[in-house]
């Protein structure tokens, strides 16, 4: 089990640090083309489909990122008044009746989309970026990547859940 933890841990570690990156150049390109069009008066259909790719590819590969990180967003108004087993033990709840159902189902709603777009290699109609595909393969990529930080994330607060056990 602690292997898949730190096989878990390790591929967060490199999605969240690709999201990282496309934070960073989505900054830069968004920078570039206000410059480009106020400035010089100059516009790209690609570059503006790449800010959406950038924007999109940061999002979905940060989903797990955030879960390991415990920097999702959390009510805590009931929580942080529970003794350390009971907030564990919602957690455990939290995540086997809503996230990893909710991830499942999310690759199973996406499959069909997915592979409609890779089938016609569908692209930009406008001029823009070929490869619309690629982007797509994202959507169900991000579940099965918070699938895998949801078990590892589960197996931790289960071990929490055991620790703090009455004598």
């Amino acid at each position: 089990m602690k292997f898949l933890i730190r096989w878990a841990d390790a591929i967060t570690e490199l999605a969240g640090n690709i999201a990282a990156v496309c934070c960073a150049l989505l900054v830069a390109l968004m920078f570039a083309l206000v410059l480009a069009r106020y400035c010089f008066g100059v516009g790209s259909i690609a570059s503006q489909e790449l800010t959406q790719w950038l924007h999109g590819a940061a999002f979905l590969l940060a989903l797990s990122y955030g879960l390991k990180y415990n920097s999702h967003v959390r009510v805590d108004i009931f929580s942080q008044r529970w003794s350390i087993r009971k907030q564990a033990f919602v957690e455990l709840i939290g995540i086997f009746i809503f996230l990893l159902p909710l991830c499942i189902f999310w690759c199973w709603i996406s499959y069909d989309y997915v592979a409609v777009s890779w089938a016609q290699h569908e692209g930009s109609n406008s001029g823009g970026l070929p490869g619309w595909f690629l982007i797509k393969t994202l959507i169900p990529l991000s579940a099965i990547l918070l699938i895998l930080q949801a078990l590892a994330h589960a197996f931790r607060t289960w071990q929490t859940f055991k620790s703090e056990a009455k004598p």
